[in-house]
């Protein structure tokens, strides 16, 4: 009896791609314990922090009763990876007024730990919290403010944005479409990423009495439409044809996207060598100035890949030779994992056969993204651009949290994260027109999109807003308090003009807190340094959280039981409240005696607010 996608992808995601063998092995060492392990509690909180280690992709914290008692790596929910790339640490996962143990290890491969180091103690407080304090000197100049959202953004397979069907009396192709337009004309997105290039549905591939025929029309309004948008592909290439495949019934998503290898290497090999040659011929040297070439996605996952790992190399070193036999020039990379894996025996491979690997890319959800520069230092490759090609809140379809306030504030909290050591976090995706599992059933669904159905911002898409209006130049924040730079961070910028923003949040990555917890919730002053003594300033204190920009709480007001999507009336009300509120309104402040302003406000966790401050 067949089952349908959804059950299919719930039984199988967690299933990784076959046996490792000889062929397929990585050279990642057991790195030393951290020293320096620190954890101070707070009000419901302990943060922890802990010396680097050299060659530390990132760390696992492990919490235990007592010291000489059994350790477990401490999970805060989010599904995926559990460790961090750097610390601090703020766990809420302890009951407060109950000791716990801490211990960290230090990871040369997402699956490569090192022994535990000393354990330290802490207990969560159970009483008031105590203040928090961020300096902001705006006399300061810490460089260029990196921005890695703005590389790329996740879509739907991109025939999607042609589609004139309809979910909730909504054109897909249309709204997919602006979705992609307002992530490049409001957060600056160049690229986008999607799978399923070399599906069925754009027919780019058959056999005709034996013979393969290629057709790339279909691809052409695919991309013609993105460019259109002012915006440029990463081309994953993915999946496997019909006519192509070995066994076209492994099949993942409700699209029948054909997951096995092909049944003729040289056949896959001139497909991708012709469609490659024809898009440089189509869209000339911008191929390759401005375009990339994934290797499939996921092939870590039994339910991405049929085949053996040591088959995944073959496909990568077929697919990167069919590259490159175009245009030296191209760029090929990957290896597209699920929950940075892979990683490592790609680059041992690519050591051993001088296959090109131009850019690292890889996947999480639920955490901050790893730190891949200690492992391309150790394999001679320092400097390869790394590409999280897909990041996000959470990797489960249909799933409450991806339309709530707290997405917002991990979004943000993973960004401030990859500033300057990562190129490209793309979250994914931009747009709940999405049908991976089945096309959106109501309008606030769980979906992955930054956007809903009906073109509705969600609170995520607020927070890369105000990170996207910071200014040019990135100011230096110091931090002191209860939680301060752990469950409370920030990231300041000033403007040539002299316009001054800071955008600040409160957020713990423990997705059980995710609907809010009071004992979290932190007074906040924010002291802008450096001004000019006596000039004023127009003050602008914009927020996101429960009850502001907020578009699941406005809707949660407005819907019957049961309700699915909205009537006219309420997608009017709905698009009123669709914008970026202001927490205070907007006033006028001095600059002290010192040069100073300060604003105090109170953060709930989640919540995150950007202040601009206009001489």
């Amino acid at each position: 009896m067949s089952i349908d996608a959804r059950t299919d992808w719930e039984n199988r995601i967690g299933l990784r791609s076959g046996a490792w063998d000889g062929d397929f092995r990585g050279t990642a060492p057991e790195l030393d314990p951290p020293t320096g392990l620190s954890a101070v509690a707070g009000a419901s909180q302990v943060t922890l922090t802990w010396d680097p280690v050299p060659g530390a992709i990132g760390y696992q914290l492990h919490v235990g009763p007592d010291a000489e008692g059994t350790f477990v790596p401490l999970d805060h929910h989010g599904r995926d990876v559990t460790s961090v790339p750097h610390p601090p640490y703020v766990d809420t996962t302890g009951t407060p007024g109950v000791e716990r143990h801490y211990r960290v290890s230090a990871l040369s491969d997402v699956h490569v730990g090192g022994p535990l180091s000393d354990a330290v103690p802490a207990t969560p407080g159970n009483g008031d919290a105590g203040p928090v304090t961020v300096a902001v000197d705006a006399a300061g100049d810490l460089g260029e403010l990196p921005r890695p959202w703005r590389m790329m953004i996740g879509s739907e397979h991109l025939s999607h944005a042609l589609s004139t069907d309809e979910t909730g009396g909504r054109v897909v192709g249309e709204e997919l479409t602006a979705a992609l337009s307002a992530a490049h004309s409001e957060l600056g997105v160049s690229h986008v990423r999607a799978h399923g290039i070399l599906c069925d549905d754009l027919a780019v591939y058959r056999e005709v009495d034996g013979d393969p025929v290629h057709d790339f029309s279909g691809v052409d309004r695919v991309y013609d439409h993105l460019r259109s948008l002012g915006m440029y592909p990463v081309v994953e290439l993915s999946f496997m044809p019909h006519d192509l495949a070995s066994d076209p019934s492994k099949t993942v998503f409700d699209y029948g996207a054909i997951i096995s290898p092909p049944h003729d290497w040289q056949r896959w090999y001139d497909l991708i060598r012709d469609l490659v040659a024809h898009l440089l011929e189509r869209y000339g040297d911008e191929v390759v100035e401005h375009w990339s070439f994934e290797v499939w996605n996921e092939a870590n996952l039994e339910v991405f890949w049929s085949g053996t790992p040591a088959e995944f190399l073959k496909l990568y070193d077929v697919t990167a030779a069919a590259v490159r036999d175009v245009d030296e020039r191209l760029l090929v990379g990957g290896p597209s994992s699920a929950a940075a894996g892979w990683c490592e025996e790609l680059l041992a491979h690519s050591s051993r056969t001088d296959t090109p690997v131009d850019f690292l890319t890889t996947h999480t959800y639920g955490a901050p993204p790893l730190d891949f520069r200690p492992m391309l230092e150790r394999h001679g490759r320092g400097g390869t651009p790394i590409w999280w090609t897909e990041w996000g809140v959470t990797p489960t379809h249909f799933y409450e949290v991806s339309d709530a306030v707290f997405s917002g504030m991990f979004l943000a909290r993973g960004m401030l994260s990859a500033m300057g050591r990562i190129e490209a976090l793309s979250y994914w995706v931009v747009s709940d027109h999405f049908e991976e599992l089945g096309r959106p059933p109501e309008l606030l669904h769980g979906g992955f999109g930054l956007r809903t159905v009906g073109e509705l911002r969600k609170p995520r898409w607020w927070a890369l807003a105000m990170l996207e209006r910071l200014g040019s130049t990135r100011l230096p924040v110091a931090f002191d308090g209860d939680g301060a730079g752990s469950l409370v961070e920030a990231v300041a910028g000033s403007s040539d003009d002299g316009v001054k923003t800071v955008a600040l949040w409160n957020l713990t990555l423990d997705q059980s807190k995710a609907t809010g917890d009071r004992a979290l919730e932190r007074e906040v002053t924010v002291s802008v340094t450096g001004l000019t003594p006596g000039a004023a300033y127009s003050l602008t204190h914009e927020r996101v959280d429960a009850d502001h920009s907020n578009i699941a709480a406005v809707w949660g007001g407005l819907r019957e039981e049961g309700q699915a999507w909205p009537t006219e009336e309420q997608w009017a009300t709905l698009r009123e409240a669709d914008r970026l509120e202001e927490l205070d309104p907007t006033t006028t402040v001095t600059a002290d005696a010192d040069g100073v302003v300060s604003v105090t406000t109170t953060m709930p966790m989640p919540s995150m607010s950007l202040l601009t401050l206009v001489p």
